[in-house]
């Protein structure tokens, strides 16, 4: 049987860190430069923090969007020669995604432009407290990664 106050605080901290989310995403895409969506920034950011090649679909189950979405995305993002999308050359059918150095230029030069709001939030909330938060946010992150798969 659930406790009901269990679920409650449960639901209040995901809640919580979805109307986060929300709010840091509009203030972070208010900063970026103009013609990069924070969507377009995402899959930047993704090949500095996790692998420096995707095939496409791997791309669009990271970020839990369609194959058609994630296509659209990757045009724009090479149209602007942000990335590369290369046939893949064990598979005539597979493309092989990568960043290209101005993609990775781009990347921090946005992270550079939102410097300011960056420096803001710092000032009030202190850093070694934010350190530890997202040691625990990298736990929640890594459970609920791991349990879409399931």
């Amino acid at each position: 049987m659930t406790n009901p106050f269990n679920d409650q605080a449960v639901f209040t901290y995901l809640n919580e860190i979805g109307i986060i989310s929300q709010l840091s995403a509009g203030l972070f895409e208010q900063g970026l430069p103009e013609g990069l969506t924070r969507s377009q920034f995402s899959v930047l950011n993704w090949f500095v923090r996790v692998d420096v090649e995707a095939t496409p679909g791997r791309l669009a189950r990271a970020f839990q969007v369609t194959g058609g979405a994630m296509t659209n995305t990757l045009k724009k993002l090479e149209s602007k020669g942000l990335v590369k999308v290369e046939p893949d050359k064990n598979s005539g059918r597979r493309k092989r995604v990568t960043m290209t150095s101005k993609g990775n230029q781009v990347r921090d030069n946005a992270i550079k432009s939102v410097a300011p709001l960056l420096n803001e939030f710092a000032e009030r909330f202190p850093i070694e407290k934010l350190k530890r938060q997202t040691r625990e946010l990298g736990k929640v992150r890594e459970y609920l990664d791991e349990r879409r798969y399931q």
